[in-house]
């Protein structure tokens, strides 16, 4: 499932969606539409027209799990809708689900720690 620290593979659509859409028309865009694989496990992440709206479908192995969610007071931070798809960290996913600015979340470069010795 979606946690935080996971090792999973983020795929935001760039251009909204029909929001009517359930789990078996997005599997359809995420097969035709992105070239993807929806039973992959990785997570697909569906923008509304007016962008105060998600949806995320991931296959946790044992089914299609689609998330909902309307972000009260404002809009989910969203790069200009483009044909294709971006692929997010799962740290930018979750500042994207906040409803905070992802394209600003960075990683930090860390030094290799020394060998004792």
């Amino acid at each position: 499932m979606i946690l935080p620290g996971g090792k999973y593979h983020v795929y935001l659509a760039t251009r909204p969606v029909d929001f009517r859409k359930g789990h078996a028309g997005l599997s359809l865009v995420i097969q035709t539409v992105l070239g993807r694989d929806p039973y992959s496990g990785a997570v697909f992440v569906f923008r509304s027209k007016r962008g105060d709206r998600i949806k995320i479908l991931v296959w946790d192995q044992t089914g299609l799990v689609l998330i909902y969610k309307h972000l009260e007071g404002g809009q989910f931070h969203w790069p200009r809708p483009a044909d294709g798809v971006i692929k997010l960290t799962p740290a930018q996913f979750s500042a994207l689900f906040e409803g905070l600015d992802w394209k600003a979340v960075r990683a930090e470069r860390r030094r290799q720690p020394r060998l004792a010795g």
